[in-house]
């Protein structure tokens, strides 16, 4: 978890103007001399191109913030200097967004004075962020300063307060990392500290989808595979099935495979788990579509360490473009903290009164945590059940706030006879309406609504066409 220095005094906020943020190459600063002598060539800047970052921002136009352009960053230091206690707060409470959980960060109020006064007799930190209420002629002299007391190395973000194309272009010659305009918001920082150390050449980062019961036997598991098997079956990219109820998980069984190894033996030694170790564990169940199974046995004790499951999951994320996390129903150290750090979250529930009770607290959960993300996904499952009394699937989602990603209606015999075959119910029965509703599920998670079905009315196709005709 993220370290943080400051704890200002509760205040009321004004809420922050979403702006764009301006983007630069990152080149380090260096030791003992201004940053401008070591630093690369500054990118020329095009001046015929229509798309001009300050000019965007001073003739007002809003980019809207989205939190997949913020990606998790890896485990730097993070030293921010701030002149206005707002910013510092928003660094603050940025500070405690999952995507820098890893990261040591510390805020302080003082902005370039207290960073020169700070670094005079202590080595720089991998990353420095200075606010600077300056004016162009001010700001540039303040940077020089700072130059002298930074290691080689050392990243600089600087937050002003002046919209000045010419200024942006002495802090790139000069080697700062990026320049944003004031005020700032907590995805925007995160934005463009994930642009830094995340290499846009390299292959993306998987997405981690985790599912999750509001309470057991309502169909997180099936839900989870059914709409993993769909996901690579419609974008026919590699998607991994992450069971990890290591005694009770039921993926090997839904998918008929009965692998020797699997999830337990890289929890067991996760340092040991590489590209290599994973291609042999994984049970390839399609072309695109593979199983890190549990044991799903009682003959043995599974006394995992917390931080196996997140090093494993970070491992498989590393390999293949999305991960399907089936979580069991259970309230551990590690199973929050998974839940919390994925990408999109998926909760399955039924419509009764436990589950609702059940919901309700993981969601303002999550809501609390996970401010910066998407709210989790909601899937209201075996509606319909005969003669059992139940919560309308309308009044279930106000309560929770949420809109139902999909309400499944109950269809004991297609799921029951497509797990009993080993198949998916897109498999077993393509035409149904549970089999569409799995696929626009895949589609709503990485993102693609263009190609999402909507569900057709349940006239006949004659009356469909006298309807659309009239």
């Amino acid at each position: 978890m993220s370290n943080v220095a400051y704890t200002p005094e509760v205040a009321d906020l004004e809420e922050d103007r979403v702006e764009p943020v301006l983007a630069a190459p990152s080149i380090e600063t260096a030791h003992q001399a201004p940053i401008d002598e070591f630093a690369a060539p500054a990118p020329q800047f095009d001046e015929s191109s229509s798309v001009d970052p300050l000019a965007a921002h001073a003739a007002g136009v809003v980019v809207e913030e989205n939190p997949e352009r913020a990606r998790p960053i890896p485990r730097i230091s993070i030293q921010a200097f701030c002149q206005d206690q707002r910013t510092a707060e928003c660094l603050q409470s940025a500070s405690g967004d999952r995507r820098l959980a890893k990261a040591h960060v510390s805020v302080h109020l003082g902005g370039t004075a207290a960073a020169l006064a700070n670094f005079q007799d202590a080595p720089t930190p991998n990353l420095i962020i200075i606010e600077s209420m300056q004016a162009r002629e001010g700001m540039l002299a303040e940077l020089d300063q700072l130059a002298s007391v930074c290691d080689a190395g050392t990243k600089v973000i600087v937050i002003g307060h002046v919209n000045d194309v010419i200024l942006y272009r002495e802090l790139l010659r000069r080697g700062v990392s990026e320049y944003i305009v004031a005020p700032v918001t907590e995805l925007k920082v995160m934005e463009s500290i994930s642009n830094l150390y995340n290499d846009p050449e390299a292959d993306p980062v998987g997405h981690v989808y985790a599912f999750v019961g509001a309470k057991g036997g309502v169909g997180s598991s099936t839900i989870c595979h059914n709409v993993a098997w769909s996901l690579s079956r419609e974008l026919k990219n590699d998607v991994v099935i992450a069971d990890l109820d290591l005694p009770f998980g039921t993926a090997g069984l839904d998918f008929d495979k009965d692998p020797v190894q699997g999830i337990a033996d890289a929890l067991s030694s996760p340092d040991r788990l590489d590209e290599v170790l994973l291609d042999r564990l994984l049970a390839k169940c399609t072309e695109h579509l593979s199983l890190f199974a549990s044991p799903g046995t009682l003959d043995r004790d599974y006394d995992i360490a917390p931080e196996a499951y997140e090093w494993v999951v970070d491992v498989v994320r590393q390999n293949v473009p999305y991960v399907a996390v089936d979580m069991p129903h259970l309230w551990t150290p590690w199973s929050r903290q998974l839940l919390t750090q994925a990408d999109e979250i998926v909760i399955t529930v039924a419509p009764d009164l436990a589950n609702l009770r059940n919901a309700k607290n993981l969601v303002d959960l999550l809501k609390d945590r996970r401010s910066n993300d998407n709210p989790p996904h909601l899937v209201i499952n075996q509606t319909g059940m005969p003669k059992r009394p139940e919560i309308p699937a309308a009044k279930f989602a106000e309560a929770l706030g949420l809109t139902p990603a999909c309400v499944i209606e109950f269809d004991g015999e297609s799921f029951g006879m497509a797990s009993n075959n080993g198949q998916m119910i897109g498999e077993f029965a393509e035409q149904a309406r549970a089999a569409e509703q799995m696929r626009n599920l895949a589609l709503r998670l990485v993102k693609r609504p263009e190609q999402v079905i909507e569900p057709t009315s349940k006239l006949s196709p004659f009356l469909d066409k006298f309807k659309i005709k009239k």
